[in-house]
């Protein structure tokens, strides 16, 4: 039986990812709010498996990860090939409002970093109608290119420790997100941070989620390409194509 401080940790292809449920991954999340000082959390896809094989930086965030959670239909369909299965689908887009959800229930205070200017905002403004007691407290949208800016680097990161958030939610596309978080998580010093790429735009109603029964036939890819076919193109056609390659890769292993 899981314990809140304890998961179950398998080996998938190139990451070692955390067995669990969505309710167990709200417990180890609860969990590492209220005993830590700098977790956070990463929800590997397709595109991530893919960039992990060739990215170090990136397999070296996702071995010091907290939690690592399955986000995409395929790789739940690989796990089961490989006689391996993983519970559960965890997607970034799903977690989102049930951390929030948690934090208006707990009294933890929450910040979204990401998306286009007022965007963010939208989003705290329709979660807290959601749910009451949840506390956002701050937003911001950072420049393009802000990672190679130091004076925006350190505003974007005094502002975080200014409002000093429980949670902080970063939607800044993969693996920029998770290597803001990395790189920055000691002078954050946040209990929790995630990355949760377009979960900010869908919560505030910029970005439409693909349908439910899509999203159960590990289509929405598809959706996505659809909707913006010139940005997705490249990603979903070409880049994730490679796992086919690496699906065979770790058969073998």
């Amino acid at each position: 039986m899981m314990i809140n401080n304890e998961t179950k940790k398998i080996k998938f292809m190139n990451i070692n990812v955390d067995n669990v449920t969505m309710s167990e991954a709200l417990q180890r999340i609860a969990y590492l709010i209220e005993n830590t000082k700098q977790s956070y959390v990463v929800t590997p896809n397709v595109d991530h498996i893919v960039k992990l094989e060739k990215d170090v930086e990136f397999q070296e965030i996702y071995e010091n990860a907290d939690l690592v959670l399955t986000d995409g239909q395929p790789l739940i369909w690989i796990s089961k090939l490989y006689k391996k299965p993983i519970k559960e689908k965890v997607s970034g887009a799903d977690l989102f409002p049930k951390v929030c959800e948690l934090a208006a229930q707990k009294g933890y205070t929450m910040f979204f970093l990401g998306a286009a200017e007022g965007v963010a905002d939208a989003a705290a403004a329709k979660l807290s109608e959601k749910f009451e007691g949840l506390n956002v407290v701050g937003t911001y949208s950072p420049k393009l290119g802000f990672e190679n800016d130091h004076e925006e680097l350190q505003i974007i990161i005094n502002n975080i420790k200014t409002k000093a958030p429980d949670i902080l939610v970063v939607g800044l596309g993969t693996p920029k997100q998770e290597k803001f978080i990395y790189r920055n998580r000691e002078k954050l010093n946040v209990p929790l941070a995630l990355g949760l790429g377009a979960s900010i735009d869908f919560e505030a109603g910029k970005s439409k989620r693909a349908p439910v029964w899509m999203s159960k036939c590990g289509l929405e890819w598809l959706y996505r390409l659809c909707k913006e076919p010139k940005r997705m193109f490249k990603r979903y056609l070409i880049d994730d194509m490679k796992i086919i390659s690496l699906f065979l890769k770790y058969r073998k292993k």
